[in-house]
């Protein structure tokens, strides 16, 4: 099923609709509010027009460093969908008011409603993240993450829009009160179709003073590196866009002079971009978590925000105030925009996996938690751009040379996260290799466990069969390699990023060898998949060795599931010995078909290394056939 046959399942549609139009009212009521204090408030709390809309903004993420330390807690204690419901109730007493503020122009009385909406929103946040992976399978979270992603950033276009453009309109606060109302009341007749998502640690005591559970939620957060390093991605993203849409119409005003249909124009083009790259997310990584689009994303990123620099100032910005339709019909006009379509479908390849990361490598008793101490950093990085951005304009800088410390920036961070964290690195290797440089497809790989030990034995044919396979399943493996692959500083560095063990044959080295099986079968209990080549060397002739039994002793020692896999169409390539060394000759080949292969699971008491190496072979023999 792919990820738009979610929008049809009980368990996701409610979900996602509800999320869709609360995150639409947020931003409907948020421009309404910023619309109306710049064009008809004198005076607000004695501070000038043009001082509301950053309050605005302050006072609608407040909330978010006050609240959301317990609304983690109470996402962790209580039954989901009831909280939701109860939420999205409020959520139309709040429009209530709202609507009483907007009737009577009492904007401080307003302000205190965007105090409620923001409050609102810290309590639904970590409800909406934490509910998919308990309603979701593993193999749909990615999908469901895109969606949630490209509906959120497009809900608030939307809202964005609607407001600004509804607001000032003869009767225009009277519409708005209405389809506030209306919004409320169909989120929450939507949120009454949730599934229901136990408690999963009812014991926790709520403690309304938010400073120790906030410090104790940032333990949770460290707990984890990934989980952290993941947040601390999610919360740049934030830091990063907030940055560049708050650029966009002093950009359109000073560099491209242009009227405010065209920020319109490339606020939707940065929204439907990121949800476009999150929706791609799940085609690009198979429907599982891959690490490798987040490096790929902060490529993309930074060459394309380095590139509005480029452009500079547009030749048509002489000719005097242009419109959306002037700005299509210029070519640096519609470089502009390429870039900007480029720069956020980029930005959804890295922060769709980021947020399944976050979700998956939580533990399940505190999720809700941390994706609340989540919201806070995202919050605190918001804050902090918006006073980035004010110092670079008070240095001094233009508009576009901002774009290009924005780009610079983003690579620095990016550098820095893969160096603490190198499987991003190295699942962006592998992610190019099965994708660009070959064509990967995958059969049997549902037949794998999603949790637990197990061991995977393949033929060997290349010198990157290991990060063919590690591309073709979605945990992570463990690969049992012989110690000459770790020869040179960059291949022992690549190895022992990727947790490889390193095996010696015993008049070799008896210490590396001994190394191995103690290593191997600790790996095995911990729950890890350990993949290993029997045949123990290269083929040299493109036939497979016969397998040796270092197999039989791994599994006598720690008896688990054996699955045989099968590897075809690396013959013949760059990395194999066919037609002389590997590497050192001309490659024939690009973007060629390779296949793996995966059969049925056999048992530890039957897994001998002749039954392993009929069974690859027959697997061999079964794919040529249908290939």
């Amino acid at each position: 099923m792919s990820q738009f046959g979610l929008l049809h399942q009980k368990r996701f549609y409610p979900l996602f609709w509800t999320q869709f139009l609360g995150a639409f009212n947020d931003n409907f009521l948020k421009n309404a509010l910023v619309i109306l204090f710049t064009f008809r408030a004198t005076s607000v709390f004695g501070l000038p027009a043009t001082q509301m809309v950053p309050l605005a903004s302050g006072i609608f993420i407040l909330p978010y460093f006050l609240f959301s330390a317990t609304s983690g807690q109470i996402a962790d204690k209580y039954e989901k969908s009831q909280i939701i419901r109860l939420i999205k109730f409020i959520e139309i007493l709040i429009m209530g008011l709202a609507t009483l503020g907007f009737l009577t122009e009492h904007f401080e009385f307003l302000l205190i409603v965007l105090f409620l909406m923001g409050l609102h929103s810290t309590f639904f946040g970590p409800l909406k993240y934490s509910i998919l992976p308990q309603h979701l399978r593993a193999s749909e979270l990615v999908g469901g993450n895109a969606l949630v992603e490209a509906g959120t950033f497009l809900a608030i276009l939307i809202g964005t829009i609607a407001g600004g453009v509804l607001v000032l309109r003869p009767g225009g606060p009277l519409t708005v009160s209405i389809a506030l109302i209306a919004v409320a009341i169909a989120g929450w007749q939507m949120s009454r179709k949730i599934p229901s998502a136990m408690a999963v640690d009812p014991s926790i005591k709520i403690q309304w003073n938010p400073i120790p559970p906030t410090l104790q939620i940032f333990k949770f957060v460290k707990k984890t590196r990934s989980v952290f390093l993941s947040i601390l991605g999610i919360s740049w993203f934030w830091f990063f866009g907030a940055s560049v849409l708050s650029l966009f119409p002093p950009y359109c005003k000073e560099v491209l002079h242009s009227d405010e249909s065209v920020v319109t124009l490339l606020l939707a083009t940065f929204s439907i971009g990121i949800g476009l790259g999150s929706l791609l997310c799940e085609k690009l990584s198979r429907k599982r978590l891959e690490l490798g689009l987040v490096p790929l994303g902060s490529i993309g990123i930074s060459i394309f925000t380095a590139d509005l620099f480029l452009v500079g100032t547009p030749s048509f910005a002489a000719h005097g105030i242009s419109n959306y339709l002037t700005f299509f019909r210029e070519r640096e006009g519609l470089h502009i925009l390429l870039d900007l379509v480029l720069l956020s479908i980029f930005s959804g390849f890295f922060i769709v996996p980021l947020y399944t990361m976050m979700q998956e490598r939580s533990e399940l008793t505190h999720r809700s938690r941390i994706i609340a101490g989540n919201n806070i950093l995202n919050a605190l990085f918001m804050v902090t751009s918006a006073i980035f951005t004010l110092l670079m304009m008070r240095a001094g800088l233009s508009i576009p040379q901002m774009f290009l410390v924005l780009a610079a920036l983003n690579a620095v961070v990016a550098a820095y996260i893969y160096t603490v964290l190198p499987e991003f690195l190295l699942r962006f290797l592998v992610w190019i290799l099965a994708n660009i440089m070959y064509r990967l497809r995958v059969t049997g790989d549902q037949k794998l466990p999603h949790e637990g030990a197990a061991v995977l034995v393949c033929n060997h044919v290349s010198f990157i069969d290991w990060m063919i396979i590690a591309a073709g399943i979605s945990r992570p493996v463990r690969f049992i390699m012989d110690h000459h692959f770790a020869k040179g500083f960059i291949a022992r560095s690549l190895l022992k990023r990727a947790k490889v063990i390193l095996i010696a044959p015993l008049n070799e080295n008896p210490a590396i060898l001994r190394q191995a099986f103690v290593q191997t079968a600790a790996e095995l209990r911990a729950g890890e998949i350990i993949c290993i080549f029997p045949e123990g060397k290269i083929t040299w002739d493109g036939k497979m060795n016969p397998f040796k039994s270092g197999i039989e002793k791994i599994l006598s020692e720690t008896p688990v599931d054996v699955y045989p896999l099968a590897l075809k169409g690396l013959w013949g390539s760059l990395f194999s010995r066919h037609g002389g060394r590997a590497v050192f000759k001309r490659p024939r080949r690009f973007w060629s078909r390779v296949e793996l292969v995966v059969g049925d699971k056999i048992a530890p008491s039957d897994a001998s290394a002749a039954l392993l190496q009929e069974r690859v072979s027959g697997l061999l023999a079964n794919s040529a056939k249908t290939s």
